[in-house]
């Protein structure tokens, strides 16, 4: 029988800690979620290891390395009275983590089985300050908003301009922009309507679908 309470404490001490996730809010949160419970059945006993995690049968949609989620949310330093929105919450272990954070999380999701077995596991664990939203990743979801900070829980090649707008004056958006070697984290930051972004770290992880980069036709 795995114990997962101690594998909880081994992640935060020896994949959180040694990649300089030092907020600990974020080590608490973390510590406190029970990561195991938003992966399929088969996954529990590797939920702790530091690799995505496939959260939906067909394998398409995944949780992040811990230290990359952990030093995702460090980067967009949300404070305990911000509004949070999440694009792409998968199974809603993001939205789980966040809500420790934040005074309220608005999670959209819009894969029907993720964003129902999102809700659910939020309810089962008396998480009363965010909620998940089924729509589409790309539009956000401006009638909740605007918000202090965005979080979008997976890679993007192309981020859509609207979701900046979703932003208050000083909100911050946090996301992993590219593929392969080249990706990395950035954060953006609304200062009176327009967005400036600077460099986070190094990281890569699943694309979100809907953020491709149009494809360029070569005649």
């Amino acid at each position: 029988m795995t114990d997962f309470a101690q594998s909880r404490r081994k992640m935060v001490d020896n994949q959180l800690r040694t990649n300089d996730v030092t907020d600990h809010r974020i080590l608490d949160a973390m510590e406190w979620v029970p990561r195991e419970k938003f992966v399929p059945v088969s996954k529990q006993p590797v939920a702790y290891i530091d690799e995505e995690l496939p959260v939906n049968a067909a394998g398409t949609r995944f949780l992040m390395k811990p230290h990359i989620f952990g030093k995702l949310i460090q980067l967009a330093e949300i404070r305990e009275n911000d509004v949070v929105l999440v694009i792409g919450t998968g199974s809603g272990y993001s939205a789980a983590v966040l809500s420790r954070l934040a005074a309220s999380v608005v999670a959209v999701e819009e894969d029907a089985d993720l964003s129902a077995s999102a809700s659910e596991m939020l309810v089962d664990l008396g998480i009363e300050n965010a909620a998940v939203v089924e729509g589409k990743l790309v539009e956000g979801c401006a009638s909740e908003g605007p918000y202090d900070a965005i979080v979008i829980d997976g890679a993007v090649e192309e981020l859509p301009a609207g979701l900046l707008k979703q932003l208050k004056s000083d909100g911050r958006l946090v996301v992993i922009e590219g593929q392969g070697g080249a990706a990395a984290a950035r954060i953006y930051q609304n200062s009176d309507g327009v967005a400036a972004s600077r460099f986070g770290f190094n990281a890569s992880t699943a694309l979100l679908p809907g953020f491709e980069k149009a494809r360029e036709f070569v005649f």
